[in-house]
């Protein structure tokens, strides 16, 4: 199964517990950043990235231009371990880390998790690639990725367990629309996927079909 297929099923099985009234705020605040356009304004390819030091799981400082150093490098913005969609999609990234590598890329995933918070997303998901902590979301703001949460859903999150408060470490309810880039030597981005839509994620494929090619242009 696909993780498009993967993700749908649950989609599918998610919208029908959730009750008419609920599901309406949920729609309209992703109409509301349909509108003001967040996925069109992000980093695109072409763009250049700004180089980052964020801490991993374990605490330790990881930076983007040593990183560099050892070839491409794929990462994945998500809103946290809370998210179903996001750990789906995490798994998935896992499962295609061994060719990911071969093709001589890395992987890294980035949330406003507190560092926590993000072991216990990856022990939670069994990954073995960097998942790195960006509280305040400088790191998702300078790549135009961040909105507020609307405040009338503030509340339900923390009712479905996402207490932002405590797994961000701050009150500003500030998310990451679901991203992922990839991101070339040079730090000029070679792909780039944005969608409003946090359950809809790019598959791994297209993110191996775009190294393929990179790899056979050099």
């Amino acid at each position: 199964m696909t993780l498009k297929q993967k993700l749908t099923e649950y989609q599918k099985q998610s919208a029908g517990n959730m009750p008419e009234e609920i599901r309406e705020i949920v729609d309209k605040s992703m109409s509301r950043l349909q509108q003001a356009g967040l996925a069109e304004q992000a980093v695109n390819v072409g763009d250049r990235v700004e180089n980052f030091s964020l801490p991993d799981a374990m605490g330790e400082t990881v930076n983007l231009d040593e990183v560099l150093q050892a070839g491409p490098v794929i990462i994945s913005f998500y809103r946290g371990g809370w998210c179903p969609y996001c750990n789906m999609e995490l798994q998935a990234l896992q499962e295609a880390l061994p060719e990911i590598q071969a093709l001589g890329a890395q992987l890294m995933a980035i949330s406003p998790q507190q560092p926590d918070q993000s072991l216990s997303t990856q022990e939670k998901n069994q990954l073995k690639f960097r998942v790195l902590s960006d509280t305040g979301g400088h790191v998702a703001r300078s790549c135009g990725l961040v909105f507020a949460l609307d405040e009338e859903l503030r509340p339900l999150y923390k009712k479905w367990g996402a207490d932002l408060e405590m797994i961000h470490g701050n009150d500003k309810y500030e998310l990451p629309i679901p991203s992922t880039l990839i991101i070339d030597t040079d730090r000029t981005v070679i792909a780039a996927w944005h969608d409003i839509d946090f359950s809809r994620r790019v598959e791994p494929d297209e993110i191996l079909a775009v190294l393929r090619q990179r790899n056979d242009a050099d």
